[in-house]
C-alpha cells in the first residue's frame, strides 16, 4: 500500500527541503521537492528516525522498571526508530545463550529497531571476557556499562578481540577507587549540603587510559556518556592524532548543572551533572564537532527507588520522551547554539553511521521517519510518559516541538 507525505519541510541531504515523499512496502519510493507551497502544515518537519546508542530497556531481569515493549514505546513517541539497549540485564547478555531470552523478547515486543548489545566481560564482572567471539554477529558493540573495566590488561585483551571482530567497544568510564560512596558531583553543591562527591578524575582518568589502548590497539573506541571539560580535551586530542574514537554525551549535561540539583531522586544519575565550566566545554564540544552524538543514557527506575533523595535513590533518568523536544527548544530556538540541522545529525545521522545503522530520507531508504510539529508548546509531564520511569529533572520545563507520528518501515508505530 502506498502512501504520501506530501508539504513538509524534509531532511534531505544534511539540509530541510520542502517536500513530497512516497512510500511503499516499508520504503521511501521517492523524495520530490513539494509541488506546492508550503502552507498550514509548514511548520511539520520530517526527520529520519533518531538513533539513541545508550538506552537501557531493563528486559530481561528488571521488567518492573521498564519492559522492551513499553521503552520501544517511548522511543517511538520520542522520535525514535533505532535503540541500542545496554547489557546491564539478568542475565547479562555475555553468551549467546544468555543473549537468545532479550532478542526473542525484542522479535516479540519492540515496536521500532533495537540492538543489543554484548557484555565485554562475564556478567560484567571484569574478571574474566565474555564470549565475544560468538556474541559478534547479533550485538551492535560490546560494553559494561554502568561498570567500569577497572583492569587495563582486561581492557587491552578486550580492545584486541573488539579489533579482530571489528566491532566498537563502547566503554563506561569510571574508576572505582575514586568514586568513595559519592552521589553527585564533587562541587559546590555537595560541599554546601555534606554530600559525598563524584570527582571527575573518575571519569577522564579512565578516558585517558582506554584512549591510550585505543592507540595500541586500534580498535574502535567510543566514549558513554561524557560530562566534564577533561574528558571533552581528551577526546579532542586524540580524534587531532586520527584515532578511531567517538563519544556522545546526554541532554542533561548540555542543560543543567550542579547549581540546579535538588534533594530529589530525580536529579541523581550516573555520571552527575558536574559545574558551568564542565557544561560550557561540553557546548564548545559540541560546537565543534569533538562529541559526535547526543544519546539519552535512558535508565528507567520504580518510583520507590527514586524516592530517597540524592544519597538513597538508585543512579538513573529517563530521557527518550524528552530529549528532542529539550535540545530543540534551548540549544537551537533560545540560545541558538547549533542549527536544526546539526541537532539531527547529533541525535540521527551521526550515532546511526557510527554503530553501522541506516538513517536518512532517500530513495530505497527503510520508511523509518518521524514528524514534529515545532510550534507545539507544553510543559513536561512525566505522567504523560508512555516509560514505565517518570523520573526526570526537566519536569515542569517548557518546549517546543512535539512528536505527531512515527514511522518504522513505512508503519506508523506512535501516532498523537
Amino acid at each position: 500500500m502506498q502512501r504520501r507525505i506530501n508539504g513538509v519541510n524534509a531532511y534531505v541531504d544534511g539540509r530541510f527541503i520542502p517536500s513530497d515523499i512516497t512510500i511503499e512496502g516499508g520504503k521511501i519510493v521517492s523524495v520530490a521537492p513539494a509541488k506546492s507551497p508550503l502552507s498550514r502544515e509548514s511548520h511539520l518537519y520530517c526527520v529520519p528516525g533518531f538513533t539513541d546508542v545508550h538506552v537501557h530497556l531493563r528486559e530481561p531481569g528488571f521488567s518492573y522498571k521498564e519492559t522492551i515493549a513499553t521503552g520501544s514505546l517511548a522511543g517511538a513517541r520520542g522520535g525514535y526508530t533505532s535503540l541500542c539497549a545496554m547489557p546491564n540485564l539478568n542475565p547479562a547478555p555475555d553468551s549467546v545463550a544468555h543473549l537468545r531470552e532479550q532478542l526473542e523478547i525484542i522479535d516479540r515486543d519492540a515496536v521500532i529497531d533495537v540492538r543489543p548489545y554484548g557484555t565485554i566481560t562475564k556478567n560484567e564482572a571484569g574478571a574474566a571476557l565474555s564470549d565475544m567471539e560468538a556474541l559478534a554477529e547479533y550485538v551492535v558493540a560490546f560494553s559494561d556499562d554502568g561498570h567500569g573495566v577497572q583492569s587495563d590488561g582486561m581492557m587491552r585483551a578486550a580492545m584486541t578481540k573488539a579489533k579482530a571482530l571489528g566491532k566498537l567497544i563502547a566503554a563506561h568510564c569510571e574508576d572505582n577507587r575514586l568514586l568513595r560512596g559519592g552521589c553527585v558531583h564533587d562541587g559546590a553543591y555537595a560541599r554546601a549540603h555534606d554530600l559525598p562527591g563524584i570527582c571527575s578524575e573518575s571519569e577522564w582518568g579512565q578516558i585517558a587510559r582506554d584512549i591510550q589502548l585505543a592507540r595500541e590497539t586500534g580498535c574502535g573506541y567510543h566514549v558513554c556518556h561524557i560530562s566534564t571539560k577533561e574528558s571533552v580535551a581528551l577526546i579532542r586530542q586524540a580524534k587531532s592524532e586520527g584515532l578511531d574514537v567517538s563519544c556522545e554525551t546526554a541532554p542533561h549535561y548540555l542543560l543543567l548543572t550542579d547549581a540546579d540539583l535538588k534533594d530529589e531522586g530525580r536529579f541523581k544519575m550516573n555520571p552527575p551533572v558536574r559545574d558551568a565550566a564542565d557544561r560550557a566545554a561540553l557546548l564548545e564540544g559540541i560546537a565543534d564537532g569533538t562529541i559526535d552524538m547526543i544519546a539519552t543514557d535512558h535508565a528507567p527506575h520504580a518510583a520507590k527507588e527514586k524516592a530517597k533523595g540524592l544519597r538513597g535513590s538508585a543512579m538513573g533518568i529517563v530521557g527518550l520522551e524528552t530529549a528532542f523536544p529539550l535540545l530543540y527548544t534551548h540549544l537551537v530556538k533560545e540560545q541558538r547554539l547549533i542549527t536544526l540541522e546539526k541537532l539531527v545529525d547529533l541525535m540521527s545521522v551521526a550515532p546511526a553511521r557510527r554503530f553501522g545503522l541506516e538513517s536518512g530520507i532517500a530513495p530505497d531508504a527503510d520508511a523509518n521517519l518521524a514528524l514534529w510539529d515545532l510550534d507545539a508548546e507544553y510543559k513536561i509531564d512525566p505522567a504523560d510518559f508512555l516509560s514505565m520511569g517518570k523520573a526526570t529533572p526537566f519536569e515542569g520545563w517548557k518546549v517546543n516541538g512535539r512528536c505527531v507520528e512515527t514511522l518504522y518501515k513505512g508503519e506508523t508505530v506512535y501516532t498523537t
